[in-house]
């Protein structure tokens, strides 16, 4: 089987990502820099992301990956 993508559910992941980024007053950039991960390519869903990449984006946002996944709608 291949990989499953659900563009509904990414986008919503995406827009989540984008919220807290700028709560934190942080660019994509920055983001970058500090953790290697591409969130300009995850905020406008174009790619699908693994829950490492997730958890990972939440340690570094300082929230726990319960919290960010119950907050998805």
């Amino acid at each position: 089987m291949g990989q499953v993508r659900n563009d509904k559910l990414l986008k919503a992941i995406g827009k989540s990502f984008k919220k807290i980024r700028e709560e934190k007053g942080l660019t994509q950039e920055q983001v970058y820099f500090d953790t290697g991960i591409h969130i300009g390519r995850i905020e406008t869903n174009k790619t699908n992301l693994s829950i490492s990449t997730i958890d990972a984006l939440c340690k570094y946002y300082e929230i726990s990956l319960a919290t960010f996944i119950s907050s998805i709608q």
